[in-house]
């Protein structure tokens, strides 16, 4: 039987590769700036460390007044300890700064430099955002596990196959983060000034992502709510699939609709901004 063929000529093979090398690098970069404010990631151990403490007492506390073994919205201590405990680790990991980033060049006119560039500007963002993603991981996220590990009763991952799909729904949250921060960083264009959209949305997807209270806690008709929206996939559904809260066939619908909502974001941002670079205008630079 005769080989088959390439439908794509070395030309455009050529073009595609490049084009990868281009977002690699831009990765590279991310990283290596992160490398300069290092200090701030080791700082960032303590700070995440004493979020944590504060919810082992403050859960403790609440668990403190019911009977032993029991559970509250579903979850026992051990559980809500894990999960508070996992949740953090995996914030250090997805956490990105795109929106502040993009706001502070649109004042200062640098995201003129950007439009000259050819690559796509959100993807540029994004493995900026990686490359700095990565970096964390390395000094951020793993020595916090460990501290984590070492001083609070974590529990282990439901199983081998829930600990893959907690990981690759890590992933996505770091994807949804990404393209959410770039929709409201391109904010800044016809804006200009986008520091209360920025707190607003932090403090939406702190709430809204599970993070801060498990959706659990909520009431009936804002869990109905939040099952339609995005945020709940940054948090939540991996911490479900870690604590084994979902089923494996029920972990793959959770994770088909965040990389659904993944999908859907970076489209609406794509098209978001070309449709504000047509207007923007440089000051400064």
């Amino acid at each position: 039987m005769p080989a088959r063929l390439s439908t794509r000529s070395p030309p455009e093979m050529a073009a595609r590769a490049h084009t990868f090398g281009s977002y690699r690098e831009f990765a590279r970069i991310g990283f290596v700036n992160i490398l300069a404010f290092r200090l701030r990631y080791y700082a960032g151990i303590l700070t995440y460390l004493i979020n944590v403490t504060v919810y082992y007492f403050i859960w403790t506390a609440v668990f403190a007044k019911s009977p032993a073994g029991a559970s509250i919205a579903g979850y026992n201590l051990t559980q809500i300890l894990t999960y508070v405990s996992v949740g953090w680790i995996i914030r250090s990991f997805y956490w990105n700064t795109i929106d502040q980033e993009m706001a502070y060049e649109v004042l200062e006119g640098k995201i003129a430099m950007e439009l000259i560039k050819p690559v796509s500007v959100q993807w540029m963002w994004i493995a900026r955002a990686a490359g700095e993603s990565a970096f964390r991981v390395l000094m951020l996220t793993a020595p916090f596990a460990v501290v984590i590990a070492l001083l609070f009763p974590v529990g282990r991952p439901a199983s081998v196959a829930h600990f893959a799909l907690f990981c690759l729904s890590a992933a996505g949250s770091f994807l949804l983060m990404a393209a959410n921060n770039f929709l409201i960083g391109t904010c800044a264009i016809p804006l200009k000034s986008i520091l209360s959209l920025i707190r607003a949305k932090f403090w939406l997807i702190e709430l809204l992502s599970g993070l801060l209270v498990p959706l659990s806690f909520f009431p009936a008709p804002l869990q109905k709510i939040s099952h339609w929206l995005p945020f709940e996939h940054i948090a939540y559904t991996p911490l479900q699939i870690y604590l084994g809260k979902l089923s494996l066939a029920e972990s793959g619908w959770a994770l088909t609709r965040e990389f659904l909502w993944v999908a859907l974001l970076l489209w609406f941002g794509h098209a978001w901004w070309n449709r504000a670079a047509q207007k923007i205008t440089i000051h400064g630079g």
